[in-house]
């Protein structure tokens, strides 16, 4: 178990940083589906390791960096229902 939450963490990182590289270099756009897709996703791995970990400031920071994701999300989602 320990080995695969690691992996997990290990992956929310990973994507983490791919979105921002993304968005820093022009590939993607930071209000754009992909990007807040994969802030989601690197958040909920990221959190999910820390909890397991008991660092429990980062899995705070994770879980509201995860709470922002969904949000623009849905915001994103009635944006594009209104079209």
């Amino acid at each position: 178990m320990d080995l695969l939450l690691a992996v997990v963490g290990w992956a929310g990182a990973a994507v983490l940083l791919a979105a921002y590289a993304l968005v820093s270099s022009g590939r993607i756009q930071g209000d754009g589906l992909t990007y807040q897709v994969m802030n989601l996703f690197g958040a909920v791995g990221l959190m999910v390791n820390s909890a397991w970990s008991a660092a429990w400031p980062s899995a705070g920071l994770n879980l509201v960096w995860a709470a922002i994701g969904v949000v623009a999300l849905v915001k994103l989602a009635k944006v594009g229902a209104a079209r």
